[in-house]
């Protein structure tokens, strides 16, 4: 695939009908400014304020649209909460349906189909190959977007954390801990 997007940019380029530099812009505000920023944004919210945890929990579409995040593929969300007894973690089985609006471009892997078997299959193993060994006790919760529904992992509030603010606290949040392959950093990784 990244081949094809090659030989396919490499043509449009020499054809000028885009410029390199302009393809460069889009990919890095998708990569940095318009997605997993506005997600962060959202969890760290979630955690100091209890009022918008619960709008989240209850209308995550509407809380996340309060924010002035909507758009392409953030128009029905959920938001699922990880706790001390259960993790949650996304995957899209059937293609590869993801919150652009709060994650921003999906990773080549989550658009893989070993990822998108192995995580119904064996969610540990995959979350093992992360790098994320979670206890045997805590229950793993998969979630199946579609086009009709797609989730946000709002993962748990590092410990040693509670007198930053939410724009501290959003520094700790990671595209990965918001679709349940990885937690948040710790304080001192951030």
């Amino acid at each position: 695939m990244a081949a094809r997007v090659r030989a396919l940019e490499t043509i449009l380029v020499q054809k000028g009908l885009i410029d390199p530099a302009a393809i460069d812009v889009i990919v890095d505000i998708y990569e940095t400014k318009v997605g997993p920023r506005n997600g962060a944004k959202v969890v760290a919210k979630a955690w100091t304020e209890p009022d918008y945890a619960g709008w989240l929990k209850k209308d995550a579409t509407a809380a996340i649209a309060s924010l002035g995040f909507t758009g392409r593929q953030g128009e029905h969300m959920q938001a699922v909460f990880n706790s001390d007894d259960t993790h949650n973690l996304v995957v899209c089985t059937l293609c590869s349906c993801y919150p652009w609006t709060v994650l921003g471009l999906p990773p080549v892997w989550y658009k893989a189909p070993p990822y998108r078997s192995r995580a119904v299959i064996d969610p540990r193993g995959v979350l093992e190959e992360f790098g994320l060994t979670l206890p045997p006790q805590k229950k793993v919760r998969v979630w199946d977007s579609t086009a009709e529904l797609r989730y946000l992992v709002v993962p748990q509030r590092p410990a040693g954390t509670d007198n930053w603010d939410a724009e501290r606290l959003a520094e700790l949040v990671t595209r990965d801990s918001m679709i349940g392959t990885g937690l948040a950093k710790e304080p001192v990784a951030a």
